[in-house]
């Protein structure tokens, strides 16, 4: 067993923390909006942005979040046509982009490259420059929440009364899915596309049943995600298991148990 003063063990610490932090309010908004399959899409976009750039050989993490801002303007689209519902058109994007993701990278790097670090991602690999992505940009994306969490609140409880008030609903949601796209895109490396809405995800609905407020919900949530990261990562550790899913295992857990407890609260 590794000891946690190593350095990229305290790498491993720090990166999964801060995104903890910075993911539980956006995920609280994602669960009250219903829109884990919103988020899915863009996180499957990364897998493009991986592609892109090792085919232009710049940073992964800026190519992530250059492709993530592009599906967010093919979602602002989706959501205007009428033809078919929005779900199925994300399920059509989803679905693609993951298609799309795979074959990219295999054209770009050869078939020899190891998908599963794209795919589950490594915290356990995240490097000085990993840090800084998360801390600032997830300090730009924290300012940005706290800016706009009052017209996102409204929106959530009741769109329809928000509107006839004057708030402009689309505006509101594309900047959310901007900021959506950020966070995913630094989430990517530390627990990989498949995993990271249910790093966003899980902690809301696991804080849901106790939270009596919006605030609460969110401070309950970092709460959850903070400790479900570090027992995470000391099961990683302790039984030589992959971080990111360790992390999410531990999550999970915790959102079942307190599921369970507001089942029988209820009954």
């Amino acid at each position: 067993m590794l000891s946690w003063p190593e350095p990229f063990v305290l790498r491993a610490f720090l990166a999964a923390v801060g995104l903890a932090l910075i993911a539980a309010p956006l995920g609280c908004i994602v669960v009250w909006r219903r829109m884990s399959y919103v988020g899915e899409t863009l996180a499957q976009a990364g897998l493009l942005g991986v592609a892109l750039g090792l085919a232009l050989h710049i940073d992964l993490t800026l190519a992530v979040v250059i492709a993530a801002v592009a599906a967010v303007g093919v979602l602002t689209m989706l959501g205007r046509q009428r033809v078919v519902p929005l779900d199925s058109a994300l399920g059509l994007t989803h679905h693609a982009t993951l298609a799309l993701g795979i074959v990219a990278i295999a054209l770009a790097k050869g078939p020899g490259i190891d998908l599963m670090s794209y795919l589950f991602g490594d915290v356990f690999a995240v490097t000085s420059t990993d840090l800084i992505w998360v801390y600032a940009g997830g300090a730009v994306v924290l300012a940005a929440i706290f800016y706009l969490w009052e017209p996102l609140v409204r929106l959530s409880l009741h769109e329809d009364l928000a509107t006839a008030e004057g708030l402009n609903p689309r505006l509101t949601r594309a900047a959310f899915d901007l900021l959506l796209a950020v966070v995913i895109a630094v989430a990517m490396k530390i627990v990989g596309i498949l995993l990271v809405m249910a790093f966003l995800v899980v902690p809301a609905v696991a804080a849901r049943p106790l939270s009596g407020t919006p605030a609460r919900m969110v401070l309950l949530a970092a709460a959850i995600a903070v400790a479900s990261t570090i027992f995470g990562l000391w099961l990683s550790l302790s039984s030589d298991l992959p971080g990111g899913p360790s992390i999410v295992i531990a999550m999970c857990t915790v959102a079942a148990i307190s599921l369970l407890a507001g089942s029988l609260r209820q009954g």
